[in-house]
């Protein structure tokens, strides 16, 4: 297994020079090794701050981006955190190091598999997973203290807001193709109040599961 502790570090270190300073987010992205996350011909590439792409024509997010979003989320140990699109896994394994639980769902299953392979190979035990619709969310785990989107919405999804508890915080890439951004949800009384953060590209979410289940 190649060593990627020096790619790690320089990482750990340009993720700082970006502004992300929450030390327990940082810590995660240490521990999760990237690189068992992406096809055998991209690791290499594992602790550039790159989008890279991984099968079934989705990508893993760049490390900074992930980094973001997981600091914004605010989690603490206590959470239980919902995740839209599982992907190659790295985000819900980020997120399981922070939190109480994680459930995560994905609509094509290939993915899912090979997420949940991962999940047991790191012995990260606290991740539940759902092959399905992340439009539907999991109304039978709600409520969630946090949700995270990781595909592009046009616009917020209401169901996913029903299923956050009040002073709840939803993070989400929002917005037309080319237009899209990513805000912090913060419920309030029932009601979602949005915060613009800065402007990012995802693939888009879909609705259904895949031909493949």
């Amino acid at each position: 297994m190649t060593d990627y502790t020096v790619e790690k570090a320089q990482l750990i270190m340009r993720l700082r020079a970006q502004s992300i300073r929450n030390s327990e987010v940082l810590s995660a992205l240490e521990k999760i090794p990237r690189d068992l996350f992406l096809p055998q011909a991209l690791r290499k590439h594992a602790y550039e701050d790159a989008s890279l792409p991984i099968a079934n024509g989705q990508t893993i997010s760049q490390p900074y981006i992930v980094a973001r979003m997981t600091e914004a989320l605010e989690i603490s140990q206590k959470h239980r955190v919902l995740e839209i699109g599982t992907g190659s896994g790295y985000q819900a394994a980020i997120l399981s190091h922070l939190s109480r639980r994680v459930y995560t769902i994905e609509r094509l299953r290939p993915l899912l598999v090979q997420a949940e392979n991962l999940f047991r190979k790191l012995q990260l035990t606290n991740i539940t997973t759902l092959h399905g619709d992340g439009y539907r969310g999991w109304p039978e785990a709600a409520p969630f203290d946090r949700i995270i989107v990781t595909c592009r919405c046009d616009e917020l999804p209401m169901k996913l807001l029903d299923q956050l508890k009040d002073d709840g915080i939803l993070i989400a890439p929002i917005g037309v193709t080319g237009q899209e951004a990513l805000f912090r949800v913060s419920k309030k009384a029932g009601k979602g109040e949005m915060e613009q953060l800065m402007p990012v590209r995802f693939v888009p979410m879909v609705s259904g599961t895949g031909h493949d289940a």
